[in-house]
């Protein structure tokens, strides 16, 4: 198995304090230039360059969950999904480059909007997963492909029934924007420390039936589900493309490879993945080596073998290599 000699990762050389500062000057003084850089940027032609898909999920926060690290820099990673105020920020950082090199960032790139946050951690009301987030209609006004959205389905609890309904809301929202949808159905059940998914096999199969029938399509429906031991089943039980989801962090990047792996092989169904703990938090590790070796898997079919190996040489590489602030999107 290949080791990383891993660099720690600096949060001032990926956002300097001035490029911070830089931010909140556009917000109060320009923050026209939001829509300016939505209105400018080249937008992939496809949803999907192959039928795949690897998206960085960076919208814990909203939901009180803030172990959450950056935007990684990996030209092979599809797109983010994020809340409305970071794909602002993003926006923001793109058209700055935009004026100093002629190109941002994002262009080329996937954007997904996070639309349901409500369930804050930790509170009462942590099942009411209400939509306080972007609206669909505001995606399409900043060009972007798409939305997502999650219901956690606890039998026992009313809450989740008004999440269904609203994300069949959302999903027909989405249709009439002609945007992509990304749902996350999870079966829950009460722990010590709250809410734990379930990722046995019978309860996703059940989920990916639940979720297909909602709204009044599934022409542009996506799933995002975790990977479980049966997960052959789960792949069977719908015709529609699954993301595996990353789940927690994990002290290991190579197990979280390898559950990526495993679910991959388990039906043609599954076409990629949705990460962002176990990216972003690789103990005080760079994350780019895991983004690496992960879009390795999923676009260049590199196998286990292949991504541990690229994990292991962009570790290597990333610790002798200073790191860019920022880098031009691939201009699908």
């Amino acid at each position: 198995m290949a080791t990383a000699s891993a660099r720690t990762f600096a949060a001032e050389q990926a956002l300097p304090l001035a490029l911070f500062e830089e931010i909140t000057e556009v917000r109060v003084e320009r923050p026209r230039w939001i829509e300016k850089e939505a209105r400018r940027r080249k937008r992939p032609r496809r949803l999907t360059r192959d039928g795949k898909l690897v998206l960085l999920a960076i919208d814990h926060p909203a939901r009180g969950v803030t172990a959450i690290r950056g935007v990684l820099d990996d030209p092979d990673l599809d797109g983010v999904v994020a809340t409305a105020d970071l794909l602002e920020e993003l926006l923001i950082l793109s058209h700055l480059e935009r004026k100093s090199t002629g190109a941002g960032f994002l262009d080329g790139r996937v954007l997904v909007g996070s639309m349901n946050r409500g369930g804050l951690a930790g509170t009462a009301f942590e099942m009411e997963d209400s939509f306080t987030g972007i609206t669909a209609k505001r995606l399409a006004e900043l060009r972007c492909q798409g939305g997502k959205m999650m219901y956690r389905l606890d039998p026992q609890e009313p809450a989740s029934g008004r999440t269904v309904l609203g994300c069949a809301e959302a999903l027909v929202a989405l249709r009439r924007q002609g945007l992509a949808a990304f749902l996350e159905p999870l079966g829950v059940a009460r722990g010590k420390g709250g809410y734990d998914p379930a990722k046995d096999a019978p309860t996703l199969v059940r989920q990916c039936g639940i979720a297909a029938g909602l709204g009044d399509s599934s022409a542009h429906l996506w799933l995002k589900l975790p990977y479980g031991e049966g997960f052959d089943r789960v792949a069977r039980a719908t015709t529609l493309p699954i993301l595996l989801l990353g789940g927690p962090a994990r002290e290991s990047p190579a197990v979280t490879l390898m559950d990526f792996a495993a679910g991959l092989k388990a039906g043609s169904n599954v076409r990629g993945a949705i990460i962002g703990r176990n990216l972003l938090f690789p103990g005080a590790a760079d994350p780019l080596p895991m983004c690496r070796a992960l879009t390795a898997l999923v676009h260049g079919d590199a196998g286990l073998d292949g991504a541990l190996q690229v994990l292991g040489e962009e570790g290597q590489a990333e610790a002798t290599t200073p790191r860019r602030v920022a880098k031009r999107g691939r201009g699908k």
